[in-house]
């Protein structure tokens, strides 16, 4: 819950303080009812986005049963309700999870990691994604990248403000800003948010790689995925949104040298040796 209220209120707070900027008390006002509706929304209806901006299908036990059947056995395992199940339609390997509870969660996995994964390293991929619905780590996912689209949003509306002359005003007492102002709040602003994505996702996908690989108990299947991910997504990297990467259990975008700068994931390498002394590999 910490954890939560800290992130929504940066978030939310970042969304104001530029309302605020861009068009004084009467902006902040704006900014506040339209950060709490972004809120409401996201809290709602993030996994329908997300899904929907992956073109995710639905699927079910006939349709793919070793899926089924992986994530049927966790679940009971962990005590947990069944989530539904999508799948992907693209060669690069990844997967994700979704949804406000584990009473509305999904997974969502690629073709490609089907085909790539042996039933022992999906069921550590699966696991690993489960670990994050179990944790409510998906609620902090939809609405962190929720709210960092609305920044981004308002900083890109901000940039081209500056350039057309827009958001001017006669008095600067009333928190009007200038041009400069507006290019350097459009650059700052993202940089921020993607700043507070990151020391969430970092902790969060150490924590649900120790908590899925109790869940499976199998450590060195999830590491031999994570191996194999690093592989395939350097290969063929996902097409992916800046703003939903950080829902992947392996960044998308790491085939991309400059959004390794700003990745919302740990180094893999890292990810793999803390899961092989879980398991008692020596280095």
């Amino acid at each position: 819950m910490l954890r939560t209220t800290l992130l929504l209120g940066a978030l939310t707070g970042l969304i104001m303080g530029i309302g605020q900027f861009l068009g004084g008390s009467q902006g902040l006002t704006i900014a506040f009812i339209f950060a709490i509706i972004m809120n409401f929304g996201s809290y709602w209806f993030s996994d329908k986005i997300v899904l929907a901006m992956y073109s995710a299908r639905q699927v079910g036990e006939a349709e793919a049963p070793m899926l089924y059947r992986i994530v049927h056995n966790i679940t009971l395992r962990a005590g947990m309700p069944m989530p539904k199940l999508y799948i992907i339609p693209t060669d690069a390997a990844n997967a994700f999870a979704t949804g406000r509870n584990p009473q509305h969660a999904a997974v969502a996995v690629t073709e490609g990691i089907l085909r790539l994964m042996n039933e022992r390293e999906l069921t550590g991929v699966l696991a690993h994604e489960l670990s994050h619905v179990k944790n409510r780590d998906i609620l902090i996912s939809s609405i962190a990248a929720t709210l960092a689209g609305v920044i981004m949003m308002i900083a890109d509306m901000a940039r081209w403000a500056a350039i057309f002359g827009g958001f001017n005003r006669s008095d600067d007492r009333e928190g009007g800003g200038s041009a400069i102002g507006l290019i350097a709040m459009s650059i700052l602003a993202p940089l921020a948010a993607m700043v507070i994505q990151m020391a969430i996702s970092r902790t969060r996908e150490f924590a649900a790689d120790e908590t899925g690989a109790r869940m499976s108990g199998d450590p060195l299947g999830l590491s031999s995925a994570l191996k194999k991910l690093g592989m395939a997504s350097e290969r063929i990297p996902l097409n992916a949104s800046p703003q939903t990467a950080h829902f992947f259990i392996v960044n998308p975008l790491s085939g991309r040298s400059l959004m390794r700068l700003f990745s919302t994931h740990p180094p893999l390498e890292e990810r793999i040796e803390r899961l092989e002394a879980m398991a008692g590999v020596r280095a």
